[in-house]
């Protein structure tokens, strides 16, 4: 099949920055795309070649979207499978598969799956409610701290919480849930598996994450991940296992804790291109939006090396601003050698929202950290 300045049509689900990420590399090789997004505003709308404004969750909505690709991708994972099913079915090429897809989705459903398959991830207990969980610490099933994690529909920090109090369960949804044992971790670790659609597999540098205290979002990641050699190595040897189980197409980014006497827990996965690779944008010689892109079509899969120490900072809205987003300082980062900021093209700031990020690059990587930390501390994202 001709992908390049032919009539081929690549669809995506999603229309955020990753969706808008991967939109630079189709433009890169002339691939026509159509997006569909909940919201006219979405930051793949300049991009794309056609735009759909639908819900993701829309049954029909899906069905009819899908009927005119040859391939449909997704960059977000709430999306309605049943309407991806229904479209396999009929004959379009959906990556990653429906399969992968509905194990991914359930947090609760993905945690089973990590013990059914003999890979490591931490202890945890399934409710079909939150409700429950008051009768089983009381009756002496489940004992405090834990993390609380919503089965579905949570990202970014939202459905996370960690309960170290009854008080606070209180203004928890009552919904399908985890209740996963608070490990005791020296790092948080992710890596990069792509796999195209003739099975050929590769892993990226394992990164290593430093975390927002309170927001529960990812402040820096870090790449190479400065850890040891056999644990870089154990890293990627888990996600290889759990890639090769999920038998996903495209890129699956794997989620790590690692232990105080370095062993490997799988967190949770993410089947697209995902926050923990942005610095390859700048860093690798193959970005992961087009290894996505390469991964889905089945062409080969590209070097996934660095060239150099990557670091990447989260932008995202300050406390306190909500409205119509201003980037204060970010000339001030401009001077500074090494530093290329993504805005993401959302018009509108609240506290927390992710609205860009910075990658920081250097042939050392010490001085990539400091300048990653003059970067965090320069660049606001506040409201006019």
């Amino acid at each position: 099949m001709q992908f390049f300045s032919s009539d081929f049509k690549l669809g995506i689900l999603g229309g955020g920055q990753l969706g808008k990420m991967m939109l630079y590399e189709t433009r890169k090789w002339d691939i026509q795309t159509k997006v569909m997004d909940a919201s006219a505003e979405a930051p793949c709308k300049i991009a794309c070649n056609e735009f759909v404004q639908g819900s993701l969750m829309d049954f029909d909505a899906v069905v009819a979207f899908g009927k005119d690709v040859d391939v449909l991708t997704i960059e977000i994972e709430n999306v309605n499978v049943n309407a991806l099913e229904k479209l396999e079915h009929e004959g379009i090429k959906v990556y990653p598969p429906t399969k992968t897809l509905r194990t991914i989705q359930n947090k609760a459903v993905q945690k089973l799956f990590y013990t059914d398959h003999n890979i490591p991830t931490a202890p945890f207990t399934r409710f079909a409610y939150t409700s429950e969980i008051e009768d089983s610490i009381l009756n002496g099933g489940l004992s405090l701290p834990f993390v609380w994690k919503s089965a579905q529909f949570g990202y970014d920090g939202q459905g996370v919480k960690v309960v170290r109090t009854m008080e606070d369960l209180k203004d928890l949804p009552n919904v399908e849930c985890i209740a996963e044992q608070m490990i005791d971790f020296k790092n948080e670790l992710a890596v990069i598996v792509a796999r195209n659609t003739k099975g050929e597999v590769v892993t990226y540098p394992v990164v290593e994450m430093e975390f927002h205290p309170e927001a529960n979002q990812v402040e820096y990641v870090i790449c190479p991940a400065r850890i040891d050699d056999e644990v870089a190595q154990k890293a990627r040897e888990v996600a290889l296992k759990v890639s090769e189980h999920m038998k996903h197409v495209g890129l699956l980014a794997v989620e790590m804790f690692q232990t105080q006497d370095d062993q490997i827990l799988v967190n949770e996965s993410a089947p697209r291109p995902h926050n923990s690779g942005h610095y390859s944008i700048e860093a690798g010689y193959t970005n992961q939006f087009e290894q996505h892109i390469r991964a889905i079509l089945g062409l080969p899969l590209g070097k996934t090396d660095s060239k150099v120490a990557g670091i990447m900072v989260n932008l995202v809205g300050a406390e306190g601003h909500t409205g119509y987003v201003v980037y204060e300082n970010i000339e001030k980062i401009l001077e500074m050698d090494g530093v290329t900021p993504h805005i993401y093209g959302k018009k509108q700031t609240r506290p927390f929202r992710k609205m860009g990020h910075v990658t920081i690059v250097d042939e050392n990587m010490a001085r990539a950290r400091e300048v990653a930390q003059q970067v965090k501390e320069t660049i606001k994202v506040i409201s006019k």
